[in-house]
């Protein structure tokens, strides 16, 4: 069990299955008429990020001004991703928008890798990681786009969530999990408490609050803690293992988005209805197959290296 809780591959899988199930029901809130407003959405994801403190019994310690200030300023840029991805989210099908980020990003976040950490995917991990890509980008060419209205959201979420797995695993090479990461929770407690400075957002943040029903608000913050847990978990694989490879796992959230919306297109079309006929069926299901592909291809040590059954090597790999 503890080999499992300090593997980062195991974690990553763990933390984007929970951001999956948490994104499809952000969708379904994306829909409701008093709780669309992507300023008020962000700046309650990013207020509650200071809950991040509380972690700071377990390990924190002053680290270097040039350690703070990277990880402050990752923390920051992390809610300007955040907000381009709810932007794309609201505009797009949740089984899509989002899935094309899946191959846009894991692509960012390597070559960002390789120019400031001079980091690359290992070959064991490579095939993986090209299956797992390849699924989101299937998911990309699945069916028409309005790309006008998609895919400026998509391109800068992708480049600046790249962008934050670098730079904080840089923060975590630098100084403990813990200590790395209150200070990046700071940093995007901090970037919304920017969103209050225009007034024409902050209306739009407390108009949007208080209109909410108190149900909606409810499922909101409910929401809000499973993918506070899956982000905390995601950083934390971070933290273990290439960023590359833990953002091409990103696919298992697209893969569960699918699913989700499937379900309720299917048998609760009032909350979330989206396109499931034919061709787009067939390549939505193709790009899945491609993510459990890459996740297997990952769990065999990326099906070369040391002889053995698939169950020896994935032991060897679980316990590396």
């Amino acid at each position: 069990m503890l080999s499992l809780i300090k593997n980062g591959l195991f974690i990553a899988i763990l933390s984007q299955g929970l951001i999956g199930i948490s994104l499809v029901w952000d969708k379904v809130l994306l829909e409701q008429r008093e709780t669309q407003n992507v300023f008020a959405y962000v700046f309650w994801l990013g207020a509650m990020s200071v809950l991040g403190i509380f972690l700071a019994p377990f390990g924190f310690h002053l680290p270097s001004l040039s350690v703070a200030g990277l990880a402050f300023g990752t923390g920051v840029l992390h809610l300007v991703s955040v907000f381009f991805y709810y932007v794309a989210l609201k505009r797009g099908e949740a089984s899509q928008a989002l899935a094309i980020m899946g191959g846009f990003s894991p692509v960012a976040t390597a070559l960002l890798g390789l120019a400031l950490l001079g980091t690359a995917v290992g070959s064991k991990a490579l095939v993986g990681f090209i299956f797992l890509t390849a699924g989101g980008f299937v998911m990309f060419l699945t069916e028409r786009l309005n790309l006008r209205r998609i895919l400026l959201p998509v391109l800068f979420a992708s480049g600046s969530y790249g962008l934050v797995n670098v730079l904080q695993k840089s923060v975590f090479d630098q100084t403990n999990f813990v200590t790395g990461y209150v200070i990046f929770t700071l940093g995007t407690f901090a970037g919304s408490l920017l969103l209050l400075v225009r007034g024409s957002w902050r209306k739009q943040i407390f108009r949007s609050s208080a209109q909410a029903e108190p149900r909606n608000r409810f499922w909101y913050f409910v929401n809000r803690v499973i993918s506070g847990v899956g982000s905390f978990l995601v950083f934390y694989a971070i933290s273990l293992a290439n960023p590359a490879v833990v953002d091409a796992i990103s696919g298992v959230r697209y893969a569960l988005i699918f699913v989700g919306a499937y379900v309720l297109t299917r048998i609760r079309p009032e909350l979330l209805r989206e396109n499931f006929t034919g061709g787009v069926l067939v390549g939505k299901l193709l790009a899945t197959g491609l993510i459990i592909a890459g996740l297997v291809e990952l769990g065999l040590g990326g099906g070369g290296g040391a002889g053995g059954g698939p169950a020896i090597m994935l032991a060897r790999f679980l316990n590396r």
